[in-house]
C-alpha cells in the first residue's frame, strides 16, 4: 500500500489526480501493473487509477479476465468509486486492498457515485476479499493536500468544485 500511495503522491506532484493503484500477483508478490489517475490530462473520464492498473495488467497478461492467468490483488489508494467498483467485479481479481475511504474522497469534494453501502459484502459474495483502511491516514493526507493546493476536483453533481 505504501507504494500505491507514493504513486498517488507522485501523480499529484506531476499535475495529476490524487489516486494510485497497482495489481500484484498473489503467488509471488510481483507487481504486474500500476495506474494513476489520468482523467484530466488524458481527457477521458474513465482513466481512474484502478481502471488504468487493471487495463494494463490485463494487456500485459494477454487476457480480459485476470482469473484465467492466476490470482491477483488490486491495491488502491482510495476505495473504488461506483465505476471502478464495477471494474473490480469484472476484472478477475480475487482481492481488493484500499487505503482511504470513499467518505474521505467525498470529504474533499469528489463524487464517488451510487455505491451500495454493503459493497464489501457484495464483493465477498463474488469471491473477492476486501481489506479496507490500510495506511488510511497517509492515503487521506494525499487527498487533503491535493484539495488544499487547489487541485481539480470534478464532481458531476456540481461540475468543478473547490
Amino acid at each position: 500500500m505504501a507504494a500505491v500511495i507514493a504513486l498517488a503522491e507522485e501523480n499529484v506532484r506531476r499535475g495529476g489526480g490524487p489516486f494510485g493503484a497497482a495489481v500484484f500477483d498473489c503467488a509471488d508478490g510481483r507487481c504486474v501493473a500500476v495506474g494513476v489517475n489520468r482523467v484530466v490530462d488524458g481527457h477521458c473520464s474513465h482513466l481512474h487509477a484502478e481502471m488504468v492498473a487493471l487495463a494494463r495488467a490485463q494487456q500485459s497478461l494477454g487476457t480480459h479476465d485476470l482469473a484465467t492467468a492466476g490470482r491477483f490483488v488490486l491495491f488502491t489508494s482510495v476505495e473504488p468509486c461506483a465505476m471502478c467498483l464495477g471494474a473490480v467485479v469484472w476484472s478477475g481479481v480475487v482481492r481488493l486492498v484500499c487505503g482511504a475511504t470513499g467518505a474521505d474522497a467525498e470529504g474533499v469534494g469528489f463524487d464517488e457515485g451510487p455505491k451500495p453501502a454493503d459493497w464489501p459484502d457484495a464483493l465477498a459474495q463474488r469471491g473477492i476479499r476486501v481489506r479496507r483502511q490500510l495506511l488510511r491516514p497517509r492515503a487521506r493526507a494525499v487527498l487533503h493536500a491535493y484539495a488544499a493546493a487547489g487541485g481539480w476536483i470534478y464532481n458531476p453533481q456540481r461540475g468543478r468544485s473547490l
